[in-house]
Formats: C-alpha cells, structure tokens, sequence
C-alpha cells in the first residue's frame, strides 16, 4: 500500500488504523494527512506556496521516514515533488521516482523546473 518516493519518503492512498500500525514498524516517525476538508472524487489539483512550504517544513522535522497520505496518493506525491524540487532537487530524478512509484507528475512538471531554478 505505501508507494516509496525516496529512501526516507512514502505515498498512500487513505490510510486507517491498521496502516498506521503498519507505518510505525517500519520505522515511520511522522504522517502527513494531505487530504483537504470535504474532498470530492473530481477535486481539482492545486497547490498554494503555503502548502509546499507546509510540506518541506514537514520533510524537514523529522530525521526518520515519513508518510503522506491523500485520497489516492496523488496530491501527497505531488506536494513532496514540489516541496524536494523547491530545495532544488533533479525535476527530472523526481518525476522517475514518482514513475517508478505509480505516480505521474507532468501535471506539475512547468512549477518543478521552476522551483528547482530558483532553488539554484
């Protein structure tokens, strides 16, 4: 069920009380629930500087592995794309890692080559 995006970040689709077991034997030190109140089956992806930053903030804060959940692991995935590309990691090493994760970020890949150029 958790998708690995890095080697100390994992993406999921709604989690419950089992998952949470689940995450703490394996080590998991902080969840990210990234799942916006009153959410539809057709919410539209969007995200504000406030929210990366929220999401690099809470990379951040923790030295062990982190779990960010959503509806579908989309938006998770996503928000920690652009937070990692914002600290000016490869838009291009992020978008194999969601690949070989399930995840498609070319949505987003216009704001990854710039958060990542400002990075610089």
């Amino acid at each position: 069920m958790f998708r690995k995006l890095s080697a100390t970040v994992y993406a999921s689709p709604q989690i419950g009380l089992h998952e949470v077991a689940e995450a703490a034997a394996m080590g998991v030190r902080l969840i990210v629930n990234n799942r916006p109140e009153g959410e539809s089956d057709d919410q539209v992806h969007g995200f504000s500087q406030a929210q990366v930053a929220a999401m690099a903030d809470a990379l951040a804060s923790t030295d062990g592995p982190v779990l960010a959940y959503c509806r579908s692991g989309t938006r998770s995935t996503l928000l920690w794309a652009l937070a990692e590309a914002s600290r000016g990691v490869s838009p291009d090493a992020l978008a194999a890692a969601a690949i070989d994760a399930g995840y498609d970020l070319s949505p987003i890949r216009t704001m990854l080559d710039m958060l990542a150029a400002r990075a610089q």
